[in-house]
């Protein structure tokens, strides 16, 4: 496990436009406007799930999978037996991750343009390539999940923090078309902080451990 040194700029960085003013009607029909995007997204990173009983009633065959899993297994098994990252395999990776957040932060009212699936818009997430001889221990994905747990269990509070948090920009924007200020750099946080668990934990780009900070 590497610890970030102070001062330096985390391999995963995440910033969103702040927007001065925001529609209201878009932000009332938010959660029904998302579905169509959502619906691509999670075609994307969910799995397939099948179960098999036999006469009993007992499980006997239950499979799950998806491009996110299956992407973090091969990477996983790459940087283990080869010591290899694929350029266009990490450019996969980060633009699909990218794209996701461009979909998370219209659902929770950072921003009202519409997910592309192109354009940067105004999420701007950016992860470095990592040198994979240089840069990253061979052996540490395997062990990296039990590293996260801190980290998870603290995001689990701070993910119910701001749902409340959303919640109640959601009827501030409807009241004066503003997120306040201070809902919004939290909310902004608390993605930033997921990123970087991830950028560690799951798409394997660094060995540096995640500070625990919203900024």
């Amino acid at each position: 496990m590497t610890v970030q040194p102070a001062g330096s700029e985390y391999p995963a960085r995440l910033t969103i436009d702040f927007a001065e003013q925001l529609d209201r009607a878009r932000t009332f029909l938010r959660v029904f406007m998302v579905i169509p995007i959502g619906i691509v997204v999670a075609v994307l990173t969910a799995g397939a799930t099948e179960t098999v009983y036999d006469r009993s009633g007992e499980v006997v065959r239950h499979s799950s999978g998806g491009i996110t899993v299956g992407l973090f297994i091969a990477t996983l098994l790459m940087i283990v037996f080869r010591q290899r990252y694929p350029r266009w395999w990490f450019d996969f990776a980060l633009e699909l991750t990218r794209f996701s957040a461009r979909v998370c932060a219209y659902f929770v009212l950072l921003t009202d343009q519409y997910p592309s699936t192109v354009e940067e818009q105004n999420v701007h997430l950016e992860i470095d390539y990592p040198d994979v001889e240089r840069d990253l221990n061979r052996w540490l994905p395997l062990v990296k999940w039990i590293f996260a747990i801190p980290h998870l269990v603290v995001l689990a509070v701070l993910s119910a923090a701001a749902f409340f948090a959303v919640v109640a920009a959601w009827f501030a924007i409807l009241f004066t078309g503003q997120y306040p200020r201070g809902l919004f750099d939290f909310v902004v946080g608390v993605g930033r902080w997921w990123l970087r668990v991830q950028a560690y934990a799951t798409l394997l780009v660094t060995d540096r451990y995640p500070p625990f900070s919203l900024t």
